[in-house]
């Protein structure tokens, strides 16, 4: 059985392997966010809020001590749990759950689609439009979250869209 996750938390990392046997374990984020990794940092797993009281930079992860993860048993029954955390508020994000659905609008007003899914790429994440036309989130000035639907706008190179249209 799957545990329920409260709504409105984000997915933000995942829980590795155990380290040591004071019941530390390894924290892979899927964030660029790293204060997720942070002493004081609130994260959910397996249906339990957990606070990271220690934390250590590990190459590109982390070594975290829980709250409550005492022993290398404990820290085990853990591995592999998916984190999750309160959205931070910040202005200039952008945050997947909101860009989906989104219109998309060029700076002049020239609608674009809507984003149907937002894809993983190591340059720049890609939004892709109901259009199928992939646009890279290096080109978003803004977002209206208080539009509905929320309203992506970006500034384009030119030709950008000249492909699908053509």
């Amino acid at each position: 059985m799957r545990d329920v996750v409260p709504e409105g938390l984000l997915e933000v990392g995942k829980l590795g392997r155990a380290h040591g046997v004071r019941g530390d374990l390894f924290v892979d984020l899927t964030t660029d966010r790293t204060e997720r990794a942070d002493v004081g940092a609130r994260l959910w797993a397996r249906g339990t809020w957990y606070t990271i009281e220690r934390s250590n930079r590990a190459n590109r992860r982390f070594r975290v001590h829980l709250t409550g993860v005492d022993g290398r048993t404990e820290a085990e029954a853990l591995t592999g749990a998916v984190l999750y955390a309160e959205p931070i508020d910040d202005a200039e994000a952008l945050w997947i759950h909101l860009i989906i659905g989104a219109d998309v609008v060029e700076t002049d007003g020239t609608r674009r689609g809507s984003c149907v899914s937002v894809i993983d790429n190591p340059a720049a994440d890609l939004l892709e439009l109901d259009s199928g036309a992939l646009v890279p989130a290096t080109f978003v000035t803004g977002i209206d979250r208080d539009a509905d639907p929320v309203v992506v706008t970006i500034d384009p190179p030119e030709g950008l869209f000249d492909l699908i249209e053509g």
